[in-house]
């Protein structure tokens, strides 16, 4: 076990979340096991979240703050700490995302990750092998906040009719992942579109990619490979993937015959509640 006093403070949020959280604890005069019983958890659990063996959540952080009167404190931290949880190479992306006014995106073979359940893309960040798959989820369900604010930014997102078909997770995720993109559908903010497969060769063959659009700042666009992800605002690229959205969108269908599909695929590929909920053998 890591010594609480040992952390600097000073090396990451999550160190300065635990360091914080023992000083305050500490304050006010309570063990790791009275807290725990005071925000209905356990005190290995502030233990490890103390040593940073354990991401915290929005919830722990809210109740924490409410038990201990830190006003407001910890609530604020989390965001934080939970945007560092993010892969390296995508965290810059993720505050762009997160100040765009309107997002576009095209999706090849997942759900668009602000659009995803937690069992979902628990499914999809676990094939990359995490060392901390549970700190992951975490951050992706904090990052979808960003469309939960009083003026979200507007979106529309093709997906390919494949990712519709791709059980990811297995047939009750897949079941579930699609009720909530109807639900999400009934927001005036947020579009989607399918790319059915009859199409067959399209403008973005070339696979997935995001085009951010700001109040005040340049366009970015946004594609990630197998190893990292990459962000450029050159007007070149830019002119030429808002054309190829363009044809992509225009080739995709209604919003409402999608729902329709979605829906029908829901009952249809996904609706045996019989089946197995596992993922299908390679």
């Amino acid at each position: 076990m890591v010594n609480i006093q040992s952390l600097d403070p000073t090396a990451s949020p999550l160190d300065y979340y635990g360091w914080e959280l023992r000083r305050q604890r500490e304050a006010h005069g309570l063990k790791q096991g009275q807290l725990g019983e005071i925000i209905f958890c356990t005190g290995s659990l502030i233990g490890q979240i103390e040593t940073t063996k354990k991401v915290p959540t929005r919830d722990f952080s809210e109740r924490v703050d409410a038990a201990l009167g830190t006003d407001g404190l910890f609530s604020r931290l989390i965001g934080l700490v939970l945007r560092s949880q993010l892969p390296t190479w995508f965290q810059p992306y993720a505050e762009m995302e997160a100040k765009a006014a309107y997002i576009s995106t095209y999706q090849a073979q997942v759900v668009y990750g602000l659009l995803q359940t937690e069992e979902y893309a628990r499914a999809v960040l676990a094939t990359g092998t995490p060392d901390d798959l549970e700190g992951l989820v975490t951050a992706r369900m904090e990052h979808q906040r960003i469309l939960e604010r009083e003026q979200p930014p507007l979106v529309w997102v093709v997906l390919d009719e494949a990712v519709l078909h791709r059980p990811i997770g297995g047939v009750g995720v897949m079941r579930r992942q699609l009720a909530h993109l109807l639900a999400l559908t009934g927001h005036r903010w947020l579009q989607v579109q399918v790319l059915p497969n009859k199409v067959g060769e399209h403008a973005s063959l070339a696979g997935s990619f995001n085009l951010l659009r700001f109040a005040d700042d340049p366009d970015v666009i946004y594609t990630e490979d197998v190893i990292s992800g990459h962000m450029t605002a050159d007007s070149g690229t830019i002119k030429d993937a808002a054309l190829r959205y363009a044809r992509v969108q225009a080739a995709a269908f209604s919003v409402e015959d999608s729902a329709e599909l979605i829906a029908r695929l829901m009952e249809d590929r996904y609706g045996d509640r019989s089946q197995p909920e596992e993922h299908p053998m390679a």
